[in-house]
């Protein structure tokens, strides 16, 4: 497995999470953080973590590494 095909993967199941976080956790109470605002960080960061894998796969050289 690639490192950009690994990027990809990581942001989607991130930002899939975040998405779960975001959409099913409004009514838990948790002490020190929300986490609905914890699930909108996760949806950034495997939005940037997938962007990163598209790049480097479109980035890569022919001969693959």
């Amino acid at each position: 497995m690639t490192r950009a095909s690994k990027n990809l993967l990581e942001g989607v199941v991130t930002g899939a999470v975040g998405l779960a976080l975001w959409l099913f956790t409004e009514d838990v109470e948790v002490p020190v953080v929300t986490l609905t605002k914890v699930g909108v960080v996760m949806m950034c960061v495997g939005g940037a973590q997938a962007v990163m894998g598209l790049y480097r796969s479109v980035r890569a050289p022919a001969g693959g590494r």
